[in-house]
This record gives C-alpha cells, structure tokens and sequence, in this order.
C-alpha cells in the first residue's frame, strides 16, 4: 500500500521541477517575527511584503505579554473541544467582546478560522437547499460547501447579474445561503455587499461574510465590511479569523443567538476539534482592544496602502481592482512568477506567488501585502526592486 501511495503522489512533480530549476518559492524558514523587516533563517534581512498582519500586531508586546500570562494561568492546551472541557472564561470574555465589535448577538470562537468556514457552511447547507459561492471564494468556504448536503451553485466574481440568475432558478421557500469574502484574499477587491443583500432579500435567502481579510482594515474601528456598508443588521453571519489582523490564530462565526445556539451543537469543526489554546485567546483578545484604542494603526495602514497602490500604478503595473491593502501585481505566467519571487528575494524583498489552482493560469500574480508598521520609505526600495525585475522579464515596459 504505502508503494501505490509513493507513485500516486509522485504523479505530481511541479515541486520537484521548481526546485531543479531554482526557482521554488514556499516553506522558506523564517527565525523572527512577522515585521516589516524579518530575518531569514540563514541569517539574511528582507522586506516583508507577504505577510497578512495588516496591522503589525504579530510582534506586538502587549499581545506576547497577555500570551505568557495566560500560559501562566491556564497552560499550554485545553486538552480538549470547546462541547467538552475545552471551554476557559477567557474564551466567554473574548466572544462577548468580538459580537459586540462586529454588531451580532453572539459569536463563538474556532480553533482556526479554516474551521470556522469548513464548520459553518457544512452545517448550514441543510439537505434540500441551496448554497451561492463567488468564484473567488477562499478554499475553506468551498471545502465547506462540499460538506454540506445543499446544492453548491458558483457564480462569476462579483457579477450580481450571474447571481441573480443562480438565485431566480431555485425553488422559492427552498434554503438559500449566499456566502462571499468581504474583502477578497488575492485580488484585494471588496464584495458587493449592497447588491447582495439586495438580492437576498428579494430570493428570500441569508448572507455569510467571510471577513478574514477586511477585519482590522475596513469599517468602523475596523469591524469589516459590513459595517463599511451600513449592513450589519441585514448581513446574517459574519465570520473572521485571528491569523491576520488579530496577530493570533483561531476564528470566529459571529449572528443571532438562535443559529449560533444550533453552531455550537452540530458543527463539527466545533464540537469535534481542540478549542484555541489559552495563549491565542489572549492575544486576539488584546489584539481587539488595540485594533479599537488605536485608529492610528489603521490611519497609517491606509497611507502606506494608497502610497503603494500609486506608485504601482505610476511603473505600469496591472493592479486589477484593489480597494485595500492587498496589491495584486498580475503576471499572468507560473514561471515567471516563481522567478519574480526568487529575483525579489535575492534583492531583500519577500513577496508571495499566487498560481493555480488558487487561480487560473490567465490570473497567475504576486501578491504584495501592506502592514501598518510599513513606512512609504520601505515601500518605495521594494516598488523599485520590483519594477526592475517587472522589467527585466517584459511584463512592464
């Protein structure tokens, strides 16, 4: 058996050949925190572009001290499920703090934010229903999808017309959820959520925001995009997780009492996976308090943010329709991609490669992400690397 394992799995050789041709751009070790300038394992500095900690709070101090304490507290693991004996009082305290962030009568928190999304579409797509996907939508909404026993029907990124047409052909009482990124993961655009609402009101059916990346970046203090939109009320799940803003791990499904009530006794994700460990907790609970105390952090995200997004645009760069602190650079070629990432890595710029299947080969990009703790200065030296590089392999002239 492990000989048939062996030979299947060695089917896939795109890793061994990016590694013979020098060029392979992932698992490189990292020996510091996630700042503007990491160190390398080997000992070399580089600009951090790839990073999702949009408000640099990774390496924050506070959040490293409220880790150790409740280390001190509560140990290292909760040594079982949130159903069981999984659950701490800081775990309450931060649910409480999180649905009144984000406008919701409870939320309860996952131990990654890939559960939340796994858990949460898979146990709401009830048999005999229907679930909306944007075709961009992340993995782990997708995977939940296949979990569930609803209908899955993709419509076209960001084409309400595609969705209406998906929505107008399903029986009318039948379940509906339509679930979309606030702010989309590569592409750095943001859904259109009136236009969804708009919709889902007139189809009768619910809406879940996966707002992973607009949570910290968008919206009142930073509480994402449905109160960018003055729709918190009409949006009836918003999910986050702690990985990107929150400088922590875990996530969280946010909405009304009754369908949180219904989450916390069948999702499987949930009762069936370890809680978030005590030192988590705190941290993405101190996270929260910072991301409300200090709107600088946003301020500043948002200045280095529109300083890139322009001087991109200023080199000849094909940014697509960015509205945040993701930049997408299309390159629209695998190979070239990987040795954009490789180049850029040599000139001290650390930046990540985005290739199929995360998207089509005709979207193949580079994905240059922004941290509150950038200075333009920094993001000027990587603009420069990057359109030297952009040059040298005729992508931009």
């Amino acid at each position: 058996m492990k000989k048939i394992l062996n030979e299947l799995c060695m089917k896939d050789t795109r890793a061994a050949e990016a590694k013979a041709a020098g060029i392979y751009p992932y698992y490189r070790p990292i020996s510091s925190g996630q700042d503007p300038l990491v160190t390398m394992a080997d000992g070399s500095k580089v600009l951090m572009f790839g990073s999702n900690s949009y408000l640099g709070l990774s390496d924050d101090p506070r959040l490293k001290e409220a880790a150790i304490k409740a280390i001190e507290k509560y140990g290292t693991s909760c040594s079982g499920s949130r159903f069981l004996n999984g659950t701490l009082d800081i775990h309450e305290e931060l649910e409480e703090k999180l649905a009144k962030f984000v406008g919701k009568e409870e939320a309860v928190t996952y131990s990654t934010g890939f559960q939340v999304n796994l858990g949460v579409v898979g146990c709401l797509g009830f048999r005999g229903g229907y679930i909306f996907l944007d075709s961009l939508d992340h993995a782990c909404i997708i995977d939940g999808s296949r979990l569930s026993f609803s209908e899955v029907r993709k419509f076209a990124h960001n084409d309400m017309g595609a969705l209406e047409r998906k929505l107008f052909l399903t029986p009318k009482n039948a379940p509906k959820l339509i679930v979309v990124d606030g702010v989309y993961s590569m592409e750095g655009d943001i859904a259109p959520l009136p236009d969804i609402v708009r919709l889902a009101r007139k189809y009768r059916a619910a809406v879940m925001v996966d707002d992973a990346h607009g949570l910290g970046v968008i919206g009142e203090n930073g509480s994402g995009t449905a109160s960018h939109f003055g729709l918190t009320k009409e949006t009836d799940l918003i999910m986050g997780t702690f990985s990107k803003s929150f400088g922590s791990l875990g996530g969280f499904i946010a909405g009304d009492k009754e369908v949180l009530t219904y989450l916390k006794h069948n999702s499987r994700s949930l009762i069936f996976s370890a809680s978030m460990t005590p030192a988590a907790v705190a941290a993405a609970s101190k996270a929260l308090d910072i991301m409300i105390e200090e709107p600088e952090r946003r301020e500043n995200l948002w200045k280095v943010t529109r300083h890139a997004q322009e001087a991109f645009k200023k080199a000849g760069f094909d940014t697509g329709h960015t509205q945040s602190p993701i930049i997408p650079l299309f390159v629209r070629d695998t190979i070239k991609a990987m040795k954009i990432v490789r180049l850029a890595y040599e000139q001290g710029v650390f930046i990540t490669p985005v290739i199929a299947p995360a998207v089509p080969e005709s979207d193949v990009l580079i994905r240059f992400a922004l941290m509150a703790t950038h200075t333009t200065e920094q993001v000027d030296e990587a603009v420069a690397v990057l359109t030297r590089i952009f040059r040298e392999l005729g992508i931009i002239k």
